[in-house]
């Protein structure tokens, strides 16, 4: 049978619950991964509840109530690990799961190419360790006490394939409780302990965490850094920027005159002019007056 050509063949993924997020936020992110992507997705909202207004299209689809427990809620975001429950998204299409507060720059579909096979699930690198081959052998050699591990906010997986991280995520609460072992304490530490010999990192061409990217302690640094051709390069073709943590979000940095500074809880430093962050300045400027005049939140 020919595919239509307008058929969906990925899905995007996004998990909300509570109501730090609006609808409006939410669906200026979809219209956004929308425009920018190569083939539109089937949208799917994992959600505690029905939001009235999402736009046209989006399949809504609710959170088990397993993972909707309050501590799950909490710092450790286990309840995300729902994306992997077995019959909660489609599992006929390759998926793309991205945090709602996630700037997308570009084309996700990018990062589909990631997937060495159905089995394969990419995160961003957020460890000294690096997903790969000597990650594998210390994780079998030390039986699983030692691995690679990431950060959750643009995840790459198959559903088709991934249904074992809920499900034994399920089974060891069972056995020990709620953070009964060490790799149960964040979402995206028992993603890349239970997943461990098919994890590969996104590279940094594709996606960064702001943080990480562009906070440093020293100005010095900061601006050398920023002047680099190959950086700025680089920084220029990304697609997505997400923003974990509490410090830096979008209605603080259009707050901050030229040259302003936000310091995180780690002493690291972001500094907001174009002699620091390059294009990605311009970029996060247009996104968050985007998401002002669409009504959301920035």
């Amino acid at each position: 049978m020919t595919e239509a050509p307008d058929s969906p063949v990925w899905q995007l993924v996004l998990v909300l619950w509570g109501t730090k997020y609006p609808v409006a936020e939410v669906n200026h992110l979809i219209a956004t991964v929308c425009r920018h992507a190569a083939r539109p997705p089937r949208v799917v909202l994992i959600t505690d509840r029905l939001r009235e207004g999402m736009a046209a299209g989006v399949v809504q689809r609710l959170i088990p109530d397993f993972f909707m427990a309050p501590e799950m809620r909490g710092a450790g975001c286990q309840t995300k690990l729902c994306m992997f429950e077995a019959g909660v998204v489609p599992d006929d299409l390759p998926a793309i799961f991205i945090d709602i507060d996630t700037v997308v720059l570009g084309d996700l579909t990018r990062l589909l190419a990631l997937q060495r096979d159905r089995r394969t699930v990419a995160i961003l690198q957020s460890a000294v360790l690096p997903f790969g081959a000597l990650a594998r052998a210390l994780f079998r050699l030390t039986k699983g006490r030692k691995y690679a591990r990431g950060n959750s906010s643009i995840v790459v997986y198959h559903p088709a394939e991934t249904a074992h991280i809920a499900a034994r995520y399920r089974a060891l609460v069972a056995e020990h409780g709620f953070n009964g072992i060490r790799p149960m304490i964040a979402d995206e530490r028992f993603i890349s302990w239970a997943h461990q010999p098919h994890m590969r990192a996104i590279p940094r061409h594709l996606a960064v965490k702001l943080p990480t990217e562009f906070m440093l302690p020293w100005r010095w640094l900061i601006h050398l850094r920023a002047r680099m051709p190959w950086v700025r390069r680089r920084w220029a073709g990304l697609v997505a920027l997400t923003l974990p943590g509490a410090e830096v979000k979008g209605e603080a940095l259009l707050a901050l005159p030229e040259g302003g500074e936000v310091v995180d809880r780690k002493g690291r430093r972001l500094i907001w002019s174009e002699a620091a962050l390059g294009p990605v300045k311009a970029r996060l400027t247009e996104h968050y007056r985007a998401l002002e005049n669409s009504g959301g939140t920035a």
